[in-house]
């Protein structure tokens, strides 16, 4: 049998990012020959990653990558924001943004078919990160926009990503506008954009707020239609103070510069994900037999 150095082991460890005494094990039950015990690994890993599949991953990246023309936003999902810093989580969602972007791929469930440079597809890189990080990791979103506008592009420390297509103006708006929409929010582009209903249903409330005033059927039209007005500026893009110059609408910004948000898309790291909330405290004293 081959002697297992240290220095095997070593590097097994580097290529696998496995534990010391697997390594060793995997070394050992495959003759010292490292690219059999690497797939030792890599068949255990896939085992665990099955198991862990089923846990809620809440946390993660937003990660983004561009071109002239298009631009893409993917969400990859871990267990915990730990493992979510880590360097090779990182180096993978950085990875899959790059795919995700050149293989023309729509969504997440296309996006797992794709080779990343290593060869691997990004459904078997991913369940090898698995048995590296030891967390459920998924590939959740992914948010494409191709035109022939321009198209601005933001990432926000990693959580929030938005993309922006802009006709007209400039690169320094479109990326301006985008991170507008990461800071506040808006669900609309502009309040032309909001549904009817919505528009029914604060009417509705706005006449009920103000019947009682003793005033003018024509004054009450008149206060009705103001408190619409406010709010559907407040819920859309155009009517929002623009965050990089609150002395302005988005709409004045737009208009000093003869250009028109033709669209957005805005992805959050975990939005819509119910996570688990974990009583740790009920669990350490559970597991010591005191509860």
């Amino acid at each position: 049998m081959a002697e297992i150095t240290a220095s095997l082991v070593k590097e097994l460890r580097e290529r696998t990012g496995a534990g010391m005494m697997e390594c060793k094990k995997a070394l050992t039950e495959n003759n010292g020959d490292i690219q059999a015990a690497a797939d030792a690994l890599r068949k255990s890993g896939l085992a665990k990653a099955d198991k862990k599949a089923s846990r809620v991953a809440a946390e993660g990246r937003i990660a983004m990558a561009q071109a002239p023309g298009k631009a893409v936003l993917v969400e990859v999902n871990s267990e915990t924001d730990f493992v979510a810093k880590d360097s090779n989580f990182l180096a993978f969602t950085e990875e899959v943004a790059k795919v995700a972007l050149s293989s023309g791929a729509d969504d997440a469930e296309a996006l797992k078919a794709a080779k990343l440079g290593s060869g691997e597809t990004v459904e078997e890189a991913r369940t090898a990160l698995i048995a590296k990080v030891g967390e459920n990791v998924q590939v959740r979103r992914l948010a494409r926009m191709e035109s022939g506008n321009l198209i601005g592009a933001y990432v926000h420390g990693g959580r929030i990503g938005v993309l922006v297509e802009l006709k007209g103006g400039s690169d320094e708006l479109a990326r301006g506008l985008a991170m507008h929409v990461a800071a506040m929010n808006p669900p609309y582009v502009s309040p032309a954009h909001v549904p009817a209903d919505f528009v029914a249903r604060e009417k509705e409330i706005a006449l009920a707020q103000v019947k009682d005033s003793g005033k003018p059927a024509e004054i009450l039209e008149k206060m009705v239609a103001g408190k619409i007005a406010k709010t559907l500026a407040e819920i859309s893009l155009t009517g929002q103070p623009y965050v990089l110059d609150t002395n302005q609408t988005v709409e004045a910004a737009l208009k000093a510069a003869g250009a028109e948000v033709i669209g957005f898309v805005r992805l959050a790291v975990g939005e819509g994900i119910e996570k688990q909330a974990d009583d740790f405290a009920s669990e350490v004293m559970k597991q010591a037999g005191l509860a």
